[in-house]
């Protein structure tokens, strides 16, 4: 009982000191590789990088101690952290504080909802999202994924668009325009260092490689050189026109959503007061606001745009500061630094006496030292309603994610996979995880491959992985402020290149076209949705679930020839030819109301178009189960087939199908003396019934009943 309680107890009785020294080179190998991962993971997620730190420390811990999986590292992923952004963007602006708080919120919902999936033993609803739905979504994740990054890559600033292409247009604008070239080397220095340690040193860690060796470069050649001054100091009434009116249109934004909030409370009293028309009227004043805020954001949007496209030129005056002019505009014979300077702009105001110049590359930046505090997430029940779809998707791609790396390392270790087991263990990881202020996480495959290449026996290997992550953060954050962006964005890149596969959607097709058809359908419609890809998901389910239902309506149904090796084929795929007096039908599937008159209409057209029919034989073998409907319609057609004088036989039908015959009396219409075991107990019978000794029997089966005659 305990330890089905406590997992970890099965293997930890049997621990010892080589277990122990495997699994701490193997905990520190992983370490070396999650740091750097979940980082950028993080912000891919919308959050600040040392958040990906936060959902490091505490998640595989307790997932590796709970869970049924003795290698699975638990952790940040790339696709997981795709949709906490995609769930939490329409609510909150990305790393602002609410954002933050809805992020942990959602780290509760999908472990609570993992959790009990697990609890109640329902780890198999993950099939509701199919083969074909996964690797469509998978694949198109990929893409999004890896394009979203381009922007850090490029060291350029746009705001999001409604949709993800749309948003690659303005980079692509952006870096048309201007493409910070440091940032870019920095990100292809990343790519070529990982790529050549994969090459060349595997046993080095190639991700840590590019860090380390990026943030030396970046600290000893001053990549980030940011300038804190005041609006005297940029020398352009352009500049600071432009800077007064984006900072007016965010206040009027502001106005409006803060009107916008109190409306909506007046909405809901008078809804719940029963006031019809007077929430009516409410409703087309929060309508109005709704064009106005939408005009003032576009507003806002524009000038945010120009402020970001203007480039400087800083002159150094004789009190050493700074002055900073447009670069088409700099007083001519001045000397200028060398550096083009940017305004840094985000979505708050711009302070007069504080604006960010930026004169080189982005980096990490300051990591505030020491674990968070542990605190119950904030619950907002208004926003958990808004979360549950994206809870419950987030829940069945991470574990899904999760039971496959799993398994497959399973299949190597021969270990034994506990699917609910598993669900315990990811639901109690993320609970835990947001106590921690973790978002969403879910079983890494890259990590967990490290983890089992570096020889982990055990999920101890997961406790100093986390002991890892926690010295980091007490000792080791200084470190990292001088790591650039830019490897981070090319970190997730090559994480993610692995998840494209183009080839199994060419397998899919030649196995089922529709199951390729679902699969490219969902890869298509993740992409145009994106950033929505709930969408994606849904359309490709209910797709899957479409098909489902079309197969159950019209199940296959063949027709069966006797062989000379006295066996019965499909007549379709072997080409053999009917008895003009006997048709064999095979019905393939439950006998119920959504396909019980397909099966009607399958005898009665065999009646029709052959009026040499003397006996019918249903071989039940494909049958597994029949109800109501399916034995309601199974009398009409046996009451048809008595009125057209032809025989009516049952063969091969199992006890389950026998049992409800029974129950509905069809066994006495039928007549036990035509019930047979087997398709060709019924042939010969049959047979031998309706032919005389002297009937030559059809050629085609002369050799099959010779012995008749």
């Amino acid at each position: 009982m305990l330890a089905n309680i406590f997992p970890f107890l099965r293997w930890i009785k049997e621990y010892d000191s080589s277990s122990l020294r495997s699994d701490t080179i193997a905990g520190m190998t992983v370490a070396l590789v999650l740091i750097p991962q979940s980082m950028a993971y993080a912000q891919l997620a919308g959050l600040p990088a040392y958040y990906g730190l936060y959902a490091s420390f505490l998640t595989p811990l307790i997932a590796a101690l709970f869970g049924s999986s003795r290698q699975l590292a638990t952790g940040p992923v790339a696709v997981v952290s795709l949709m906490t952004a995609a769930s939490l963007e329409p609510l909150a602006t990305m790393g602002s504080e609410g954002y933050i708080v809805y992020a942990i919120l959602l780290a509760l919902m999908v472990g609570v909802f993992q959790f009990l999936l697990g609890i109640l033993r329902l780890g198999l609803v993950v099939n509701f999202l199919s083969h074909p739905v996964i690797n469509g979504f998978t694949n198109a994740a990929a893409i999004i994924i890896a394009t979203s990054q381009v922007a850090k890559l490029a060291g350029v600033y746009v705001d999001k668009a409604s949709h993800h292409y749309e948003t690659l247009i303005r980079v692509a604008q952006s870096a048309f325009d201007y493409t910070h070239l440091p940032t870019l080397g920095m990100g292809l220095l990343a790519f070529a260092i990982m790529i050549g340690c994969k090459r060349y040193l595997p046993r080095i860690p190639s991700v840590l490689a590019a860090v380390i060796l990026t943030t030396c470069l970046s600290w000893a050649t001053g990549f980030n050189h940011d300038a804190t001054v005041s609006a005297e100091s940029i020398v352009s009434p352009q500049a600071q026109n432009t800077i007064a009116a984006f900072n007016s249109s965010l206040a009027a934004a502001e106005g409006l959503a803060s009107e916008r909030t109190l409306i909506n409370k007046k909405l809901t009293e008078a809804k719940a007061l029963g006031e019809p028309l007077h929430a009516l009227n409410i409703q087309h004043e929060l309508n109005t606001l709704a064009l106005k805020l939408d005009t003032v954001k576009q507003q806002t949007h524009v000038l945010r745009k120009e402020l970001r496209t203007m480039l400087f030129n800083g002159v150094e005056l004789s009190d050493g500061t700074l002055a900073f002019y447009l670069q088409q505009n700099v007083p001519p014979n001045i000397q200028t630094d060398g550096r083009t300077w940017r305004i840094r702009v985000s979505n708050t105001p711009l302070r007069d006496s504080a604006i960010t110049m930026m004169g080189g590359g982005a980096v990490v930046g300051s990591i505030p030292s020491g674990l968070p505090a542990l605190a119950v997430p904030a619950v907002d029940m208004t926003v958990v309603l808004h979360l549950v779809p994206f809870a419950i998707i987030i829940s069945l791609l991470g574990f899904m994610e999760a039971i496959s790396i799993a398994k497959a390392m399973a299949a190597k270790t021969g270990q034994r996979i506990n699917p609910d087991q598993e669900l315990i263990g990811q639901g109690l990881a993320n609970m835990a995880g947001a106590f921690g202020s973790s978002y969403p996480v879910s079983g890494s495959f890259s990590r967990s491959a490290v983890n089992l290449q570096a020889g982990a026996v055990t999920g101890m290997s997961s406790v100093f992985t986390s002991i890892m992550v926690v010295l980091t953060l007490q000792f080791c954050t200084p470190l990292l402020y001088h790591l650039p962006q830019a490897v981070l964005a090319a970190i997730i890149m090559m994480a993610v290149f692995g998840l494209l596969n183009v080839s199994s959607f060419v397998h899919a097709w030649k196995i089922k076209w529709y199951d390729g058809a679902i699969s490219v359908i969902s890869f298509i419609t993740t992409l145009a949705y994106a950033p929505h890809l709930d969408k994606g998901i849904m359309i490709g389910v209910a797709l899957s679930l479409a098909m489902f239902l079309y197969k159950s309506m019209r199940p296959n149904v063949s027709f069966l020839s006797r062989t000379l090796n006295k066996t019965q084929r499909d007549t379709s795929i072997t080409g053999l030819e009917h008895c003009k007096n006997t048709s064999v039908i095979q019905f393939e599937g439950p006998l119920f109301f959504a396909n019980a008159s397909f099966l009607e209409d399958i005898v009665t057209e065999k009646i029709t178009e052959n009026e040499s029919l003397k006996h019918i034989i249903l071989s039940a073998g494909g049958i597994n189960d029949v109800d109501c409907s399916g034995a309601e319609a199974l009398e009409l057609i046996i009451e048809k087939v008595h009125a057209n004088n032809i025989t009516f036989s049952l063969c091969a039908a199992n006890n389950t199908v026998i049992t409800v015959l029974q129950k509905a009396h069809l066994l006495e219409k039928i007549g036990t003396e035509h019930i047979y075991a087997s398709a060709e107990d019924a042939l010969y019978n049959e047979h031998r019934a309706i032919h005389s000794p002297e009937d030559e029997p059809d050629k085609h089966l002369q050799e099959a009943y010779l012995h008749v005659s």
